[in-house]
């Protein structure tokens, strides 16, 4: 089937190739971000292969139908980019990768708490320079901390086993709870009140939008640790700073940022940042930033690619699409 891929990086080409010697779909890649600029780009090809930061709204999937595209394969978990209502009034499934690699995401989480805990990211740069000082690299040990999971889907389950291999207590909160999370299910409010490190793991809904905000500040422990690798809205970032300020946070990881479209998956070093507030989050000694890469293992890559592919290829064979995104779940 003809497929172009939007936000396409060689990573991705490479991947998407090796899989595609299973399914033989003629694959186009293109690095543009989907946008209504560029859609005109996909005319011509039945499937449309979008990333997280495309933008999949009703005028743009409105344009995508008229140039001949039937379906849109999300390769990635998250959809809160795409206009699933009006994908369903034109007739246009939507079909995403939910699970590529929960290891993946949980890990980096995990990754993001040593290296804020134990500084060693600036230990790496103070050790370069030849300045082997501790003063300023004080951690605590995380046996006996309280870690509270925002969400217990496949990754907060994976995180949440994680940290009780290194001794934690663990919390969850989920209006779903699920029978195989390995921590003791509170309410919402203990959880923010007790947890010492909060880890986000939560799709990004109306629901969920902004749930750190300056009310959520109000009842968390004071000097908390703040982890978020899920998605950029879950977080207030403006609240987020007054947080970092007082000291309410004492700790923020993100691999997410609300307004990443336009920063992350590239190459702006030679650029002045023109987000004033990403750049003020910069300027945060107990701020640690990666620009969305949580995902990227060689095992979820493999899977997205594989996964992608056979959901084109169900649509093509006009097979049940086991992946598709409904409009009640918007």
């Amino acid at each position: 089937m003809k497929t172009i891929l939007f936000s396409a990086k060689p990573y991705d080409r490479h991947f998407f190739d090796v899989a595609n010697q299973l399914f033989h779909h003629a694959l186009h890649f293109t690095e543009p971000r989907l946008n209504l600029e560029t859609s005109v780009l996909a005319a011509g090809y039945p499937a449309v292969c979008a990333f997280v930061n495309d933008t999949l709204d009703a005028e743009v999937l409105t344009g995508l139908y008229q140039g001949g595209t039937r379906c849109i394969a999300m390769r990635c978990a998250g959809y809160n980019n795409v206009d699933l209502a009006k994908a369903a009034e034109l007739q246009m499934p939507v079909v995403r990768v939910p699970a590529y690699s929960p290891y993946s995401v949980a890990e980096h989480a995990v990754g993001l708490i040593l290296t804020l805990n134990r500084k060693i990211h600036r230990a790496h740069a103070r050790v370069q320079t030849g300045n082997f000082e501790l003063n300023g690299l004080l951690g605590f040990d995380l046996h006996g901390c309280t870690v509270g999971v925002l969400g217990t889907g496949k990754i907060g389950r994976v995180f949440a086993q994680i940290l009780q291999g290194f001794g934690c207590r663990v919390l969850g909160t989920d209006p779903y709870p699920h029978a195989e999370f390995q921590g003791d299910y509170v309410p919402r409010d203990q959880l923010l009140r007790e947890s010492d490190i909060l880890s986000l793991h939560c799709p990004l809904t109306p629901e969920t939008y902004h749930m750190i905000n300056m009310e959520t500040l109000n009842r968390i422990k004071p000097g908390i640790m703040l982890i978020n690798t899920s998605r950029g809205a879950l977080i207030d970032t403006k609240a987020v700073i007054e947080g970092l300020k007082s000291g309410k946070i004492g700790y923020l990881g993100l691999d997410v940022y609300e307004e990443e479209a336009d920063l992350f998956f590239e190459d702006l070093s030679d650029r002045v940042i023109q987000d004033d507030v990403f750049a003020r989050l910069l300027t945060f000694p107990n701020v640690l930033i990666t620009g969305h890469q949580a995902f990227f293992t060689e095992n979820a890559l493999s899977n997205i690619a594989e996964v992608t592919l056979q959901n084109i290829a169900d649509f093509e064979q006009e097979i049940e699409l086991s992946n598709q995104v409904s409009r009640s779940q918007s």
